[in-house]
């Protein structure tokens, strides 16, 4: 979900973390990863501009942070 509220693809997702595609990959289809190859990947996102929501009752999810919010809305 997070990948998809940036609209990039696997490859810049990788690229972003210092993995490989097929990591990320594998992440998204559930497999295990090492703790610090899931942070590099998170750490990607957060830079990019993902803020994760903890779960509340609702279940946990991703949202964009208000700056990457405001500047997909003001993008020409």
């Amino acid at each position: 979900m997070a990948r998809a509220a940036l609209q990039i693809g696997v490859r810049e997702l990788a690229n972003l973390a210092e993995v490989s595609p097929t990591t990320i990959t594998r992440l998204e289809r559930g497999d295990a990863l090492y703790g610090r190859t899931v942070e590099a990947i998170r750490t990607a996102l957060e830079t990019a501009g993902v803020e994760f929501v903890p779960e509340n009752g609702g279940g946990a999810g991703v949202r964009l942070k208000k700056d990457a919010q405001e500047m997909e809305h003001h993008t020409p």
